[in-house]
C-alpha cells in the first residue's frame, strides 16, 4: 500500500530550496492567462513552513500598497514554481511568525542574520 501511495506522490521540485520562517523570498510563479504564460515574482518573508510530505506548503507575506499585507500560500512541491531565491535570512527564536500581521513600520522588521 505504501508503495503506490509514493507513486502517486508528486516529485520534489528542485527549484525550491530549504526555507526556515523569517527569510526573505522571492518566488517566481508561473501564471497562465488565456494562452500566454508569463512568470510572476512574490517577494516577501516566510512565516511558516508545513511540512507535511507531498502537501508540505509555506506561507510568504508581503506589504503591499498603503500598507496592505498581502499573505500567499505556496505548495513546496508545485511545478507552478519556476524557482526560490533566498535574499536574506533574519534571526527569529520562533518557528511561524503570526505576530507580524499586527504589525506595522518599524516594529515589523526582523533582524539580519549574518552566517
Amino acid at each position: 500500500m505504501d508503495k503506490i501511495l509514493k507513486t502517486l506522490e508528486a516529485p520534489i521540485n528542485p527549484n525550491v530550496p530549504e526555507l526556515r520562517a523569517g527569510d526573505v523570498v522571492n518566488v517566481h510563479v508561473k501564471i497562465s492567462e488565456g494562452t500566454r504564460e508569463r512568470i510572476q515574482v512574490f517577494k516577501g518573508t516566510v512565516l511558516y513552513k508545513h511540512s507535511n510530505g507531498g502537501s508540505s506548503t509555506f506561507t510568504v507575506r508581503r506589504v503591499a500598497a498603503n500598507g496592505i499585507g498581502v499573505e500567499r500560500t505556496f505548495l513546496t512541491r508545485s511545478p507552478r514554481i519556476d524557482k526560490v531565491e533566498i535574499e536574506r535570512h533574519s534571526k527569529v527564536s520562533r518557528s511561524r511568525l503570526y505576530y507580524l500581521r499586527n504589525r506595522t513600520g518599524k516594529s515589523a522588521r526582523l533582524k539580519q542574520k549574518f552566517n
